[in-house]
């Protein structure tokens, strides 16, 4: 094609090579493409889209997907490409790229409402690879649009599925970006990091609670009059060195965080421990006392 100038050899070439692969076993996504674009480039919009369309009936792949979908966004035929995102994700429903970028297809186009379905549709598959990524983005594009109740429920939604210490101090600087007044969000966002905090201390993560307090302590210090960084300060760990015994036997040394809620658990647990030990010798004094005397 481009050093002979034989185009119609070059066709014939492209159709022979697709003839040749036994597409039920495997296929050459790259090969399709190449095939496809010889065909823009002579103006057979047509014969181009009969190359790929043969191409994901018999052997249907993520890369051709994604190559036709960019050949007909080249060409602004949205409706097609709509077409393409829905014959993509019942392919593969568990991509949440594919699912973010047909939802961002129709944010583009301004169709709102099909956006919004999508990204619920999306969120209900039982599968997904990256479900992080569908959700940031479905929170995203209601932030955008200014539905700050919606963005709320949907983070809500979301702190149902994980406890991951990122969705916790998201959803609180959330809190922080869209109340009227400096006093009020910050009431708001502490309410947030103290629900979490306590729900990461339940769950004994005790990494995600040192980064947790130390995004709140941020949080404090952002509104010097109402912020209360020494509330926080009084709840950052301590750093320990313990050790711990191997399965062969032998020590390692590690670095551990003590918390002082966590320390103050502990004495009152002790204390209680020795108050029962004591009423237990108590009551057996007070047993072999009463023995004595009938004796």
């Amino acid at each position: 094609e481009t050093v002979a100038k034989d185009i119609e050899r070059a066709r014939q070439v492209y159709v022979a090579c697709v003839g040749l692969i036994p597409h039920k076993q495997f296929t050459f996504a790259k090969l399709w493409l190449q095939y496809a674009w010889f065909e823009i480039r002579q103006g057979d919009v047509g014969a181009a889209r009969r190359a790929l369309g043969r191409a994901l009936g018999i052997c249907p792949k993520d890369k051709l997907f994604r190559g036709y979908i960019e050949l007909e966004l080249e060409l602004r035929d949205f409706d097609r490409v709509r077409t393409l995102y829905s014959k993509y994700v019942e392919f593969n429903p568990t991509n949440c790229a594919t699912w973010v970028e047909f939802a961002k297809l129709e944010a583009a186009l301004h169709e709102n409402e099909r956006c919004q379905a999508l990204f619920e549709l999306a969120v209900e598959q039982p599968t997904l690879d990256m479900p992080e990524v569908l959700w940031k983005a479905y929170i995203d594009f209601e932030y955008d649009q200014g539905d700050y109740a919606k963005t709320r429920e949907l983070y809500e939604r979301l702190l149902t599925l994980t406890d991951h210490v990122k969705v916790w101090i998201s959803l609180a600087r959330f809190e922080l970006a869209v109340a009227d007044d400096s006093e009020g969000r910050l009431t708001v966002a502490r309410s947030v990091y103290e629900r979490a905090y306590a729900r990461l201390k339940e769950l004994g993560l005790t990494e995600e609670r040192l980064a947790l307090l130390e995004a709140w302590r941020e949080a404090e210090r952002s509104e010097p009059r109402w912020g209360d960084v020494a509330a926080v300060e009084k709840k950052m760990p301590r750093r320990v060195r313990k050790r711990r015994k191997l399965d062969d036997g032998s020590l390692e040394e590690y670095f551990d965080y003590v918390f002082p809620d966590d320390e103050e658990q502990g004495a009152r647990f002790k204390l209680l421990a020795k108050a029962h030990l004591w009423k237990q010798k108590a009551a057996a004094a007070e047993l072999a006392s009463d023995n004595d005397g009938y004796e």
